[in-house]
């Protein structure tokens, strides 16, 4: 997505370019959870869910990439890595703002970590 406009993760009350208003649950639904969602795959091989909000973050999705890239050149099966980040130019905030809101809203209603991997079961 480009220009700020609402994507289905945009959350609840969230205004974008095309939702000046906000996402209104009623009208256009609840945000999607990808992560939760592609896990019930039954192709699904590696699924994660990362933030690039603090170093702890960024090395951590790190890894969840390279973990992926390594299960799909293996030929294991589907694997995804989502990760959150921030728009502080679209979300009209800066850039100090937007990492805290991702913190305190994106964060709760999208929580981190891996929604499946095969090679830990």
């Amino acid at each position: 997505m480009t220009g700020g406009q609402m994507a289905p993760t945009t959350l609840v009350g969230q205004k974008t370019t095309t939702s000046p208003r906000g996402r209104d649950e009623a009208w256009c639904g609840a945000p999607i959870r990808i992560a939760e969602m592609l896990s019930t795959i039954p192709g699904a091989y590696y699924i994660e869910r990362c933030a690039v909000n603090n170093t702890l973050n960024i090395n951590k999705t790190k890894k969840a990439i390279k973990k992926a890239f390594t299960y799909q050149m293996q030929g294991k099966g589907f694997c995804l890595v989502e990760v959150l980040s921030t728009c502080p130019t679209n979300w009209g905030l800066s850039p100090v703002e937007a990492l805290k809101w991702l913190e305190e809203n994106m964060i709760p209603y999208y929580p981190l970590g891996v929604k499946k991997d095969k090679e830990a079961e």
